[in-house]
């Protein structure tokens, strides 16, 4: 049979092999292969939700073996280290256990057909000390491991007097004032309130823990119309949460935040959320032609301008959008358009007829801030405009993105299972991690 493999298992590229098992590998028409680096999946918008802690990711994580065998697909554990496009054979790197010790050794997979799917990293800029010190949100455990410092950085101050001065006793500086950071902002803040509810610490929630949001650019979400950036920093300066704007972060140590404008800030974390890159193994592809970002050049058909045999979207991809002139933005929504688009494409390339250009709609942008609120705009709206929305509305359609993604997984009656069973557990859990 015709082997299709799907290197990346994030939000599109879990829905492709999922879209594609049910079509094609149930009907033994084509076997399709998924290959990520980790054993489980976690849509990756949530990721600030976990380092809050607000989010349990053993509770909304997928084992890939198990969505493999319900869904007519293979599953390989391992990274993407190698290609060898005239063997047509990609590499995979050996995997290790937590001690070190090989579990999987290095070994060479074949495809007749090759998707990349594997996003983006955090982007750090060469800042001095940032990927050492700053904590990045690429991965669930990454998240956790915020979260945990988010935890120590209170029980240290309980521990310890607070000073005479009006300083906050914990300070956090989240880097960059994109979605993820304005989310993560929000959400840190109502965790502070939580966490001083259930008493694991005495300080004042709002006033002893700082959160400060630091963007280089003249104003925070700068990917979102102005409106929509004013309103999020109304709503953020209601939370207490400090807004720097037109700031480069020059340096980050283990306990400052060093700015180019000579500005010192303590801190007790660092969360960086200044910006993505493509991953550089990329660029190191047998000759695939990557873009100054290190993205893959993509045709309108998905295909690389390199090999017809490989495709790519994504974080990942490059991909041209005639009508605004530029490439498709790096999110979610453009990943869940991708999948879609290619499980009809793959169709019609096994029958040997030829493939459509994808076409890119942007339904619009949506910013959570925690139970609070959350802002955003929708594209097409009245007169084919864009609609801006705010307040328990845009709440509501916010969570229903994460819903989607369940009912593409799963169909739309397991996911209102799970809708329920979530929220039946949440009935009798705390309302965040406390450990």
């Amino acid at each position: 049979m015709h082997r299709i493999v799907i290197v990346g298992g994030g939000a599109g590229g879990l829905e492709l092999a999922t879209r594609l098992g049910n079509r094609l590998g149930a009907r033994q028409t084509a076997q399709i292969v998924l290959v990520d680096r980790n054993p489980t999946h976690l849509w990756k918008p949530l990721l600030h939700e976990v380092a809050a802690g607000s989010m349990d990711p053993f509770m909304h994580q997928l084992e890939y073996a198990a969505q493999a065998h319900w869904h007519h697909f293979k599953f390989q554990l391992g990274a993407l280290s190698g290609l060898n496009r005239v063997a047509k054979t990609i590499t995979l790197a050996a995997v290790n256990d937590l001690d070190g010790s090989e579990l999987l050794p290095s070994r060479e997979l074949a495809y007749d057909t090759l998707v990349i799917a594997i996003g983006s990293t955090t982007h750090f800029f060469g800042v001095a000390g940032a990927q050492q010190y700053a904590q990045a949100l690429d991965t669930a455990a990454q998240a956790q491991a915020c979260h945990r410092r988010l935890l120590a950085a209170c029980m240290r101050a309980d521990a310890n007097p607070g000073s005479s001065d009006a300083r906050p006793r914990i300070q956090i500086a989240i880097v960059g004032g994109g979605a993820t950071g304005v989310e993560l902002s929000a959400q840190l803040r109502q965790t502070a309130q939580i966490l001083a509810t259930y008493g694991l610490h005495p300080l004042d929630p709002k006033h002893d823990i700082g959160i400060v949001l630091i963007e280089a650019g003249p104003r925070i979400l700068p990917a979102l119309s102005e409106h929509v950036s004013k309103a999020t920093a109304a709503l953020l300066a209601k939370l207490n949460v400090e807004i720097m704007v037109n700031e480069q972060v020059a340096s980050v140590s283990d306990k400052a935040l060093y700015t180019a404008s000579g500005k010192t800030l303590p801190v007790d974390l660092t969360v960086w959320a200044a910006g993505i890159k493509a991953p550089a193994i990329l660029s190191q592809l047998d000759g695939l032609a990557t873009n100054p970002r290190g993205q893959l050049k993509v045709h309108a058909t998905l295909q690389t301008e390199t090999d017809p045999d490989i495709f790519a979207f994504g974080d990942c991809a490059s991909c041209p959008w005639p009508e605004q002139n530029t490439t498709i933005p790096p999110r979610a929504q453009a990943a869940h358009q991708q999948a879609n688009f290619l499980r009809r494409a793959l169709t019609r390339r096994l029958k040997g007829a030829p493939l459509p250009n994808f076409r890119y709609r942007d339904f619009g942008s949506l910013v959570s801030l925690g139970h609070f609120s959350a802002v955003g705009h929708l594209m097409g709206g009245v007169m084919g405009g864009s609609l801006f929305i705010e307040g328990l509305f845009a709440r509501f359609m916010y969570m229903s993105l994460y819903r989607l993604h369940i009912a593409a997984l799963h169909g739309f009656i397991r996911m209102a299972t799970d809708t329920v069973a979530h929220w039946l557990r949440r009935s009798i859990s705390p309302r965040v991690k406390l450990h």
